[in-house]
């Protein structure tokens, strides 16, 4: 049986994790935002350097060359990888792409930026590390945890492998949304673990089966909805350079169908939401885990309409963009912990008829 000293301690950990996490999907925000994606032009060094260059005069002449080489040398090795998988159609149009030839500027600012990015994912991953290593001592009581940590590790390194490809492949869309679609999946399991490591096996026998289900619907909207919103982003971007960084207040409106589907996936989690509120209210009493949950989930969603607001109306303001994908992942993850808590509560007296 494992004991109350390192049950506490990987719990501390699992927590500091989780928290890192959506550090580190703020800072993503931030590079996204602000086109500081490309500020590192090689991985997982920066411009060469564990410790990047704040001047261009200290990085060599032919800089440019040198990584628009390398990273042409890049996307042909991931070109043949899509030819292996059959996507032959998408390896052409990357061995195509001129965009990726186009050599970067120098800039200290976005530079920097990229590169706190990778310091806080590397220090992620150190910390997944380490609640891997504790969640051996849940073996034989809670295999589930350390199996779920050893495969969150593993899913770690994918996305630090799709990362070098983001910046190779110079922000490919499809895959910075497969990018935040992982780190999702990263944040759910980390919340799955630590949750396992608080109830150790206690039911809510009490909740019926459909409550759960809606919890469980409520939960895939929310991540169609920031796909979707990755989406926007992508399309963004397409116009941006397409308006050549000029008229932005009509980039959103020029972003096709895919800006009114991304509003209107907003009414449905609304409505999943204030359906799933008036549950938890029902079967949970007002002290409960389970309605501060709710509760927590529904001002992120007033806050997440009101930086959306922001972005449709005031030309999509770089830190609202960063705060609003900060929000939907904080609800996203306040989501799971609900659901979880509706299976396997960690308080147990919380069920009112």
């Amino acid at each position: 049986m494992i004991d109350n000293t390192a049950k506490r301690r990987f719990q501390q950990v699992n927590l500091g994790t989780v928290i890192l996490l959506f550090v580190l999907i703020l800072a993503g925000g931030v590079v996204r935002s602000t086109g500081s994606g490309m500020g590192c032009p090689d991985w997982p060094k920066c411009f060469g350097r564990y410790i990047p260059p704040t001047d261009v005069a200290e990085l060599p002449k032919d800089y440019k060359q040198t990584y628009v080489t390398g990273r042409a040398k890049k996307n042909e090795r991931f070109a043949k990888t899509l030819d292996v998988f059959g996507y032959s159609d998408l390896a052409s149009r990357l061995r195509n792409d001129q965009s990726v030839l186009i050599p970067e500027d120098f800039n200290a600012a976005r530079t920097w930026t990229e590169y706190i990015n990778r310091l806080l994912g590397a220090l992620s991953g150190l910390f997944l590390l380490i609640t891997t290593f504790y969640s051996f001592k849940f073996f034989g009581q809670v295999n589930l945890i350390p199996a779920l940590s050893i495969f969150n590790l593993l899913l770690v390194g994918f996305q630090g492998w799709l990362g070098s490809i983001v910046v190779s492949t110079n922000l490919v869309a499809w895959i910075v949304t497969v990018h935040m679609l992982l780190a999702l999946a990263i944040v759910a399991i980390s919340i799955t673990t630590y949750h396992l490591s608080k109830t150790m096996g206690k039911l809510n026998t009490s909740i019926p089966k459909w409550l759960y289900m809606i919890a469980v619907i409520a939960v895939v909207i929310s991540v169609i909805q920031i796909t979707l919103g990755t989406e926007v982003r992508e399309q963004v971007d397409a116009v941006a350079g397409h308006f050549e960084q000029q008229y932005r207040e009509r980039w959103v409106n020029s972003t096709g169908p895919v800006f009114p589907h991304h509003r209107d996936t907003a009414l449905l989690v609304l409505v999943a939401n204030v359906l799933l509120y008036f549950l938890v209210r029902r079967y949970f009493n007002r002290h409960s885990l389970q309605q501060q949950l709710m509760s927590i989930i529904f001002l992120l969603i007033i806050l997440q309409i009101g930086t959306g607001v922001a972005l449709s109306y005031l030309a999509l303001p770089p830190a609202a963009q960063a705060v609003h994908i900060l929000l939907a992942s904080l609800m996203f993850g306040a989501q799971v912990y609900l659901l979880l808590n509706l299976y396997k509560s960690v308080n147990v007296e919380v069920v009112r008829r």
